[in-house]
């Protein structure tokens, strides 16, 4: 049973860094608990507001349900007790509310709710789908602005009316009218947090629009670098960010883009540079080739 009503939970969210964890795979690319279960307690032992299970960074969408429902199990009953841990749901309308009513089963204290499985979606179809996962489970829901899932500001509020449990907007598009035009409709009735790619490069004109928080990759690798760049950001320093910034962040980011899909990949390599390997991706996703490892391994000792 979650410990935190919606509203607490979106409480504790806003004010702190967030991180989705990668999934462990062994060398079968088989979901690998024990390893797992390791990296989420190194995770949970620095001051992170929320881990999110199964996700983007977790390649929730290349698991099947049965294992993203282990996955997220397991992070409850390592981590739970010390920091909130999420789930994310996805897919299909009916997907997705197996995916939420199992997390809730699991002990998870959120949904993130990902893009429905649609090539387009207009604002009523999107409404009756979030309603759907929304009636579905008594968590907070968080809702993904991305892809096929543009929420219009006058959609978000309407589905803010209907269900008490709809708790935040996560931005991975960057539309600063947009996210002005959301933010200037809901206020304080939603918690917002960044979810682009990498977070950190938006972090800092992002809080000017209420987004108080983001999803930190690279805390899976670097968890002391991200936090003291969380509160850099948070403490309005745009010299120590954009110090930051400068010396591993967009060098980092250049390395990313050497090929599409590293944005994954990227965060496996880091673990595998400093020595707490979580095995590789699954395809369609490649791993780091090793000079890009190699590159990465000596980026991260600059700052370790």
């Amino acid at each position: 049973m979650a410990k935190y009503s919606p509203q607490e939970l979106a409480n504790v969210l806003k004010e702190g860094l967030l991180s989705f964890p990668v999934t462990s795979f062994d060398a079968q690319l088989q979901f690998d608990e024990e390893n797992y279960r390791k990296h989420l307690a190194w995770q949970a032992s620095y001051p992170v507001a929320g881990l999110f299970a199964a996700g983007g960074t977790g390649e929730g969408f290349s698991l099947t349900p049965a294992e993203s429902e282990r996955v997220v199990r397991a992070a409850v009953e390592e981590v739970g007790h010390l920091v909130p841990v999420l789930a994310s749901a996805g897919g299909s309308t009916a997907q997705a509310i197996e995916n939420a009513k199992a997390a809730e089963a699991a002990g998870a204290e959120g949904i993130l709710l990902l893009p429905p499985y649609l090539t387009e979606a207009d604002q009523g179809g999107l409404i009756e789908h979030v309603s759907a996962i929304c009636k579905a489970t008594s968590l907070g829901v968080i809702i993904y602005n991305r892809a096929n899932a543009i929420y219009k500001d006058t959609t978000v509020a309407t589905l803010a009316d209907r269900h008490e449990n709809l708790i935040g907007f996560k931005d991975g598009v960057g539309d600063l009218e947009h996210d002005a035009r959301v933010y200037a409709k809901l206020g304080d009735r939603l918690f917002y947090l960044g979810g682009l790619p990498t977070a950190e490069t938006f972090a800092l004109p992002l809080l000017q629009l209420g987004m108080s928080t983001y999803s930190s990759a690279m805390y899976n690798f670097v968890p002391q670098f991200a936090l003291d760049f969380y509160q850099d950001v948070r403490n309005h320093d745009r010299v120590a960010v954009n110090k930051k910034l400068n010396e591993f962040v967009i060098p980092y980011l250049d390395i990313r883009d050497r090929v599409k899909g590293y944005a994954v990949s990227i965060v496996k390599g880091g673990l595998d540079a400093i020595g707490r390997s979580a095995g590789g991706v699954r395809p369609p996703l490649q791993n780091l080739a090793p000079q890009d490892l190699a590159d990465l391994k000596a980026l991260i000792a600059t700052v370790s």
